[in-house]
């Protein structure tokens, strides 16, 4: 039978103290305890065989170097948010970096915000990194709690004291729209699952390179069984097109496969373009063309500003990083068919 856990409130009962007395004893601060009173309760420890948990030991320092990352659990990754590119990019540039920086990472996937909140008491954090949720849920934890936290890709009206660290969303739709235009494709449609925030900006872009004409939206299903069959539904119309640009690589490389399957040549039939350079873009045939953003760069800046934050030398802002187009295979040039 597992043996019961010792708890300090149990402890300080006993001998008749408070429980910030023997909690103090336990994590050394004992300046202003008797000695007396400390030899009783180190006497207890050993007696009941007490083991202090390494959340109390990290809440008694004043620094754990700890640095948390939460990530939202949108229900259009499944289950299967950290398995994202962009996501899995981020947190893997951002592990190199805090590693290099001598800080220990703890990642939180969770849907609600209020959760972030007692994942850093808990580990008394020195700094957040947040991805994926809303402009409210990032102001409550503004209010919430007073370590610093950089936000990854937030969209704000105003930031109110946030640091908002972002790429240019616009500049890479409008990228991939003169790409387009530039390889002859008059109209093409954007794929998204929405119209606003982040995704609205690579749309606008694109716009704006290419004409407001020349660009149409498809609203695509968030879930993955019904985004199948809206592809079967719209082939037809799809098809009509000779270019798609998807606003995520996941989309645009999900379209490739549904395309092959059907024997559809891509991009022979049709041209695709995606979004954000994950590792899905090499594995795929054709490889896909799409817009790259370093998480690398970003991570260091997420680092950078975090330090920066906790000595209070920085100001929260919005950080826009610069991305570029890649082009590889999954474009045909319509130019070399007139000429």
């Amino acid at each position: 039978m597992e043996k019961e856990r010792v708890r300090i409130v149990d402890m300080a009962e006993e001998l008749g103290l408070s429980t910030a007395t023997v909690s103090n004893v336990i994590h050394g601060k004992t300046k202003k305890v008797s000695d007396e009173t400390v030899k009783r309760v180190q006497e207890l420890i050993e007696k009941r065989g007490y083991i202090p948990s390494m959340a109390g030991i990290l809440l008694a320092q004043n620094n754990s170097g700890i640095i948390g990352v939460a990530v939202k659990d949108h229900e259009k990754y499944e289950g299967h948010v950290l398995e994202d590119g962009f996501v899995s990019a981020s947190i893997n540039a951002l592990s190199k970096e805090l590693n290099w920086a001598d800080y220990f990472m703890m990642v939180k996937v969770t849907t609600a915000w209020d959760e972030i909140v007692r994942f850093a008491s808990m580990w008394n954090m020195e700094g957040l990194v947040l991805l994926g949720f809303c402009e409210q849920d990032y102001k409550k934890l503004r209010e919430s709690m007073h370590i610093p936290f950089v936000v990854y890709d937030g969209y704000f009206q105003e930031t109110g004291g946030i640091c908002n660290l972002t790429i240019d969303h616009y500049d890479g739709g409008y990228q991939v729209g003169r790409y387009l235009k530039n390889m002859g494709h008059k109209r093409v449609p954007c794929l998204s699952d929405n119209f606003i925030c982040m995704d609205f900006e690579r749309i606008k872009g694109c716009v704006a390179a290419m004409g407001e004409d020349a660009v149409d939206f498809l609203q695509i299903p968030v879930q993955e069984k019904e985004r199948i069959g809206f592809y079967q539904e719209k082939e037809r119309e799809i098809l009509e097109y000779t270019a798609v640009f998807a606003v995520s690589d996941l989309y645009a490389v999900e379209l490739i496969h549904y395309f092959q399957e059907k024997g559809i040549s891509v991009p022979g039939e049709i041209s695709i373009v995606g979004f954000d350079d994950s590792a899905l873009c090499n594995y795929c045939s054709p490889s896909l063309t799409t817009v790259r953003q370093n998480p690398r760069v970003r991570a260091e800046k997420a680092v950078s500003i975090l330090q920066n934050l906790k000595m209070g030398i920085e100001e929260d802002r919005t950080v826009k990083l610069p991305v570029f187009l890649v082009e590889r295979k999954s474009v045909k040039n319509l130019n070399e068919e007139t000429q």
